[in-house]
């Protein structure tokens, strides 16, 4: 056991966006840059650390349906303003209006994305400039992962769910993310197995939770008003190898898995 204090997670989000397709649920993944330092080439869900000025408090009333935790609301502030970065969708209203913004009004603000991502100016001056409020109540709170105590790089992550709207046209930014792809879930598991995908343990337990779903509906159905366990994973040596572990209360299909020896 090793002496040295864990490095602190820090607050993160990603956004699990899903539609409907032909033959059932979808959900949209990016491949992370090989120039990335986690999860580098890996088939992930878009998302990323939380900035500081996703805490700002002055943002409270461009915020609709917020969670009233103000860590737990500023994860869902950075959750939408990561799909609009790395996406290019865009959950937020025209201050006053009921819908969602069209796909005509979003094309007129694509340019936001690389100065949100390079952060020359914050999401409060965005929404500000633009007269729009961020749309919390779009979101279901899905998972809450915490990176193991013994990675140099540590993230307290919530996952949400949200329905893509049917005219924002999701497409990877080619920075933080070189490619993209609308997924059945049991596609996704079934190329992780054959080892023509990478997805990391985490993302591959939510798949797996998402795999039992049908539509967008049955997902959202089925997540909204729960709160989600806190997935703090550890590991156990065992007789027959060491075991990467997770609380069997936090409802996944696997509570443990084996590790690959190292070579």
């Amino acid at each position: 056991m090793s002496d040295k204090t864990p490095a602190e997670p820090v607050p993160a989000a990603t956004i699990v966006m899903l539609r409907d397709g032909p033959e059932g649920l979808e959900v949209f993944m990016v491949v992370r840059h090989h120039q990335i330092d986690f999860a580098s080439g890996a088939l992930v869900f878009p998302g990323g650390k939380a900035d500081p000025a996703d805490f700002d408090p002055r943002l409270a009333p461009r915020l609709t349906g917020a969670a009233a935790d103000p860590d737990l609301r500023a994860n869902q502030v950075a959750a939408i303003r990561e799909s609009f970065e790395e996406c290019g969708v865009l959950l937020a209203r025209s201050e006053g209006s009921d819908q969602l913004i069209d796909g005509a009004r979003l094309a007129t603000l694509e340019a936001y994305r690389d100065r949100l991502h390079k952060g020359d100016l914050s999401i409060f001056e965005f929404l500000e400039q633009e007269n729009l409020t961020l749309a919390c109540d779009a979101l279901t709170h899905f998972a809450h992962w915490v990176t193991p105590d013994m990675m140099p790089k540590r993230f307290d992550t919530h996952f949400f769910l949200a329905v893509a709207p049917p005219d924002h046209l999701a497409i990877h930014d080619g920075h933080e993310s070189v490619d993209s792809v609308w997924i059945r879930p049991a596609d996704a598991l079934a190329e992780a197995a054959a080892g023509t995908k990478t997805i990391i343990f985490p993302t591959l337990r939510n798949i797996e939770k998402l795999a039992q779903f049908e539509s967008c509906a049955a997902a959202i159905s089925a997540t909204h008003g729960t709160t989600p366990v806190r997935v703090l994973p550890w590991t156990e040596k065992r007789e027959d190898g060491n075991y990467l572990c997770i609380p069997p209360e936090a409802g996944y299909e696997i509570s443990e898995e084996r590790m690959p020896e190292r070579s």
